[in-house]
């Protein structure tokens, strides 16, 4: 099973704006198409990660989408303080929105604890309004 990761996604309102930002932020290495994203401490489960692991994003508390692993790279900024580059698949893949208190920094996802793709679910949430979609699931109707 794939080993995941999750982080919150500080000063973004929903997906659109988070595809927006990263759009500005695309490049191309070896032909791939990627987007950065940038954390103070690198994991040290990077093989698990990248086999078929994703970095799930918080918006607003709520998990609402996630983006492939591609790689990492370790890097320096302008003060010497060290910090890891992750490497991201510019796809942002819609998820069940899932309530998350907020927490610092990124955590370990397993698979089993994952939220499923919206696409996946087959209970024709993806039309619906994330917070209705929470609410609803929170009362055991989705």
């Amino acid at each position: 099973m794939a080993l995941h990761m999750i982080k919150l996604c500080v000063g973004i309102d929903d997906p659109e704006q988070l595809a927006r930002v990263q759009a500005a932020r695309l490049f191309r290495k070896g032909g791939t198409a990627m987007v950065p994203g940038w954390t103070r401490r690198a994991p040290v489960r990077t093989e698990e990660l990248l086999a078929g692991g994703s970095l799930y994003w918080v918006v607003k508390g709520q998990v609402r989408c996630r983006q492939r692993f591609l790689g990492f790279e370790a890097d320096t900024d302008d003060g010497g303080a060290p910090f890891c580059r992750m490497l991201l698949d510019p796809d942002l893949v819609p998820t069940l929105p899932v309530a998350r208190k907020p927490f610092q920094g990124w955590r370990y996802l397993k698979a089993s604890e994952a939220p499923p793709d919206l696409d996946a679910t087959g209970t024709g949430a993806a039309d619906m309004p994330p917070a209705l979609a929470a609410e609803l699931r929170s009362l055991g109707l989705l």
